[in-house]
């Protein structure tokens, strides 16, 4: 694979960061004054290396996973085999008896250290270990803790637990109205301000419907030329960190350590102390550089676990899932899409009606805020007059679901994008072209009434097309293998209101120290963050320190999550940075003496406390501004900050003999406002494009007719290798300023994955003229419809 960017020069690396590396030698006692900034120019705009990149190719980057403790235990979990049943009974006799087990704890042995043992963002609805009924395939039932993980493992085994089966249901839809019900009664979290309207139900799996109103659509379906009915869906995925999920928690009387691999160390503080009925200082939660998370780390998924096992056993409690057991702790959205477009004689499209069901599995995580965030987007970028969207978040006897690269934007974009290009197909227009007379424009209202602004849809779209050569000549191939083009456009609002906290501590030689609670799991938000106050300093971002999240030290930050880090960390630190420069000019002004800034640190605090000591420590926080959208028509004049667009375009070639699909051309073009690191971002382009990809073509969680999962392990669930990745990806960034964003920055984490998926769809179609409405994508779909298109009794078969 090739990218726009040029490759790794190691030699350059060397030359630009080991002088400032922690491990450079001193070539003299006392440590030198920072250049000027026009010494090396600004740092926001550089293309320069991650501040981690050394620690991780040499191997001394520090993970979670690593963790291990003085006495610690291991902590191996037996899962329920069945999807939905009340629990008759467990027998932990054999298991507790088996040579090295310190013991076997159930549900009423958590609730002997944690009271009401139930979490969760959304709804307190999933307990610590199942209380008297199992909700899905793998849920945890009970845990055996031993000094050594094999025979921790081994006694899972001897584990007897006997159900009452229950009838379950799996289908979202079939949910929504069945009088099966996975759960008695919902209680609402009430912790974050976007979520506060969730209510308490009962009688229904319908955890959240989420609605826009706007314009008057029968009249305008009325009127239409043309209608257009159309359903999508998509199924359950897995994330895939290669770092699975690890917590390990270290127990004290009056205070627990907790060491995990999240992308939420703040929000695990805050539930862990609520679970304990603790204040939050006596909950310490460390977080590592994370092997990936996607969105399956956030929140809580192990550390409620862990602790109530460490504090009943009084001793480190470690808990590390393996590959095939994060199939059953949370995964991406299933979703059935129903869109009903009315169009005019000219292409415009005048109303539009959707529905869209999410499959959130057996308990709600993040689920609604997905469902809610996502569902005002499910008209598309597209300036509708009249619109009429109904979001619902169902409870179903599958594994949960949550939080997601994209935040459930891909799944949306799937269905808008796929009939997008049925539409112009249908009224003989070229796809780009139908797509330019429909797109918002700078100033017009979204369809909840927020105006757009500073969103570069028509420009990503033309230098899409440009990338693609889409007004050129196009070879469609031979009959065997036919070759197809497909562009498509999405675009995803912010997550608000959330809220971001910064510390920053200038040293006396002028060198900084970053702390927040912001995670790098890849991202490279250490080095991004870094840039940001080195350009508010006046300093190379080699000088500044980060400290990893740790709650005893580092500030509140929501989490890492939706692309939020850019726009709202950045924001707060740079506020930390102008603080430090304002108590330096403060400092100055008492002394009497020049403001050179952070160049002067060390001058100014060596005439203020006699020698070289002390240090000036900033501080700054960042909240948007935002409106929670009215409850009966879903109208906000302010729902997001921003809103971030990515675009793709693919050529692909189709055996039809067989169905394969292969990737020729693969260019993908996001609008994030001004790239504080064009280096990192060109490859949050092409890795996000990578892993929608394999969402597209391979992955898919297989499960019975009883709930039961079929492909849970990397031999059966195929992720992109090598040999799937076409030869060269194309990646790039429109000109645009997000004018209230850091220095005209905005996230990118996600941008890449929007229009994969309805691109490669469409690109199908124009090859063969088969149009699929279901992911993935595989070849067996693809033979079948080509079979079904020319009438072969095969196609069913």
């Amino acid at each position: 694979m090739t990218n726009t960017a040029p490759p790794l020069d190691a030699s350059a690396f060397d030359r630009e960061t080991l002088e400032d590396s922690p491990f450079a030698p001193l070539t003299r006692n006392d440590a030198p004054e920072p250049e000027p900034m026009a010494a090396h120019g600004p740092q926001v705009g550089r293309r320069m290396e991650r501040l981690e990149s050394r620690a991780k190719v040499t191997g001394r980057a520090d993970y979670t996973h690593n963790v291990v403790l003085p006495r610690m235990l291991h902590a191996k979990i037996a899962r329920s085999t069945v999807a939905h049943a009340r629990i008759r009974s467990i027998d932990v006799s054999e298991a507790a008896a088996l040579p090295g087990v310190h013991s076997v704890v159930t549900a009423a042995d958590v609730k002997r250290v944690i009271a009401k043992p139930f979490y969760g963002p959304a709804f307190h609805d999933q307990p610590i270990l199942a209380i008297d009924k199992v909700r899905h395939v793998g849920e945890p039932v009970a845990v055996v803790l031993a000094s050594d993980l094999h025979v921790a493992e081994a006694a899972t085994h001897l584990i007897r637990i006997d159900y009452d089966v229950l009838p379950a249901v799996f289908d979202e839809v079939e949910a929504a109205s069945s009088d099966v019900f996975v759960h008695d009664e919902l209680k609402p979290a009430g912790t974050f301000p976007d979520l506060k309207h969730l209510q308490g139900r009962s009688g229904t799996n319908v955890a959240l419907d989420f609605k826009v109103r706007r314009g008057d659509v029968d009249k305008a379906f009325a009127e239409a030329a043309h209608v257009f009915d159309d359903t999508f869906r998509t199924g359950q995925v897995m994330h895939v960190p290669l770092e699975p999920m690890v917590t390990v928690v270290d127990p004290g009387d009056e205070h627990i350590v907790i060491h995990t691999a999240s992308q939420s160390p703040s929000f695990v503080r805050i539930e862990i102390a609520r679970l304990l009925g603790w204040r939050e200082n006596q909950v310490q939660v460390k977080t590592r550089l994370l092997g990936g998370g996607f969105g399956a780390k956030l929140y809580i998924k192990l550390e409620a676990l862990a602790t109530a096992l460490a504090l009943l056993a009084r001793r480190p409690v470690r808990v590390a899932l393996t590959m095939e057991e994060q199939f059953f702790t949370i995964t991406k959205h299933g979703t059935t899409f129903r869109i009903q477009s009315a169009v005019n004689a000219d292409g415009i499209i005048t109303g539009r009606r959707c529905e869209v069901w999410w499959n959130g599995g057996a308990y709600a995580d993040i689920g609604p805020r997905v469902t809610q965030k996502s569902g005002f987007t499910a008209s598309g970028p597209y300036d509708i007059e009249n619109v009429s969207i109904d979001s619902y978040q169902v409870y179903t006897n599958l594994p949960p679901a949550g939080a997601f690269r994209g935040f459930g934007i891909t799944q949306v974009v799937w269905g808008y994008e796929c009939q997008a290009d049925i539409i112009a197909r249908r009224l003989g227009l070229d796809p780009v072209e139908f797509r330019r007379r429909n797109l918002l424009r700078e100033g017009r209202p979204h369809a909840t009434g927020t105006p757009m602004h500073d969103a570069a849809l028509h420009r990503v779209l033309e230098l899409t097309a440009e990338r693609m050569q889409w007004n050129q000549p196009f070879d469609h191939g031979t009959p065997e293998r036919r070759r197809g083009r497909g562009i498509a456009i999405g675009f995803k609002a912010l997550v608000a209101p959330t809220t971001s906290v910064a510390t920053l501590s200038l040293q006396g030689d002028g060198s900084a120290i970053l702390s927040m609670s912001t995670v790098d799991m890849g991202q490279g938000s250490d080095t991004a963050m870094a840039m940001v106050a080195a350009e508010v300093l006046g300093i190379r971002a080699e000088r500044v320190r980060v400290v990893h999240p740790d709650t005893d030290s580092t500030p509140y930050d929501m989490a890492t999550l939706g692309s939020r880090s850019t726009f709202h960390m950045a924001h707060a630190v740079r506020l930390a940075a102008e603080d430090v420069l304002a108590k330096l000019s403060a400092m100055a002004t008492e002394l009497g003496v020049p403001d050179r800034g952070a160049a002067g640190a060390g001058e100014l605090l060596r005439r203020k406390y006699g020698m070289p000591a002390g240090n000036i420590v900033g501080t700054g926080s960042f909240v948007p501004p935002y409106v929670s959208p009215d409850h009966d028509t879903g109208q906000s004049p302010d729902i997001t900050p921003n809103w971030m667009i990515g675009a793709a375009g693919v050529e692909v070639e189709v055996d039809t003999e067989t169905g394969h699909i292969e990737i020729v051309r693969f260019e993908n073009v996001v609008d994030c406002g001004t790239p504080i690191n064009p280096k990192i971002v060109e490859t949050q382009i092409s890795s996000a494009a990578i892993q929608q990809l394999g969402m597209t073509l391979f992955e898919e969680m297989e499960f019975d007719e009883l709930g039961q999962l079929r492909n849970a392990s990397f031999a059966e669930y195929k992720i992109p290798g090598i040999h799937d990745i076409p030869e060269r990806i194309g990646c790039a960034i429109a000109d645009n300023v997000q004018r209230n964003g850091p220095f005209g920055a905005k996230g990118v984490g996600e941008s890449g994955t929007f229009g994969v998926s309805p691109a490669i769809a469409a690109a199908i179609e124009d090859a063969v003229g088969v149009r699929l409405t279901a992911l993935p994508l595989k070849p067996e779909a693809v033979y079948r419809a080509i079979a079904a298109a020319r009438g072969d009794a095969l196609a069913d078969a």
